[in-house]
């Protein structure tokens, strides 16, 4: 996110939801490292940018988890800035510290 994105360094909110092995589904031809990433943000970043983001998943997640890309499936959702609510107030009302239109 910091690298592709151009988020500050201190730009953190992650969750992860684990699965019990029995409640997780998936195509036989993924392993048990079978990883979905789904991101929310505010619309506005170009293409170039979000593939960029993808491609530097894949490579991070490989290189220091191990974990294949064919492992890993990435949905990105962006929605505008008015449809969040963010420290009391409508996202497009937020003053943020990074730039989205890049």
């Amino acid at each position: 996110m910091v690298d592709a994105l151009e988020y500050p360094l201190d730009k953190k909110f992650h969750r992860f939801f684990p699965m019990d092995k029995e409640d997780f589904y998936f195509a036989s031809e993924r392993t048990e490292s079978y990883t979905i990433i789904e991101i929310s943000m505010f619309e506005g970043r170009t293409i170039q940018a979000k593939k960029q983001l993808v491609k530097l998943l894949f490579e991070h997640i490989n290189n220091k988890l191990n974990i294949s890309p064919q492992d890993v499936e990435i949905t990105i959702f962006e929605t505008p800035k008015h449809n969040w609510g963010i420290r009391g107030l409508p996202g497009d009302e937020l003053a943020l510290n990074y730039k989205v239109n890049i």
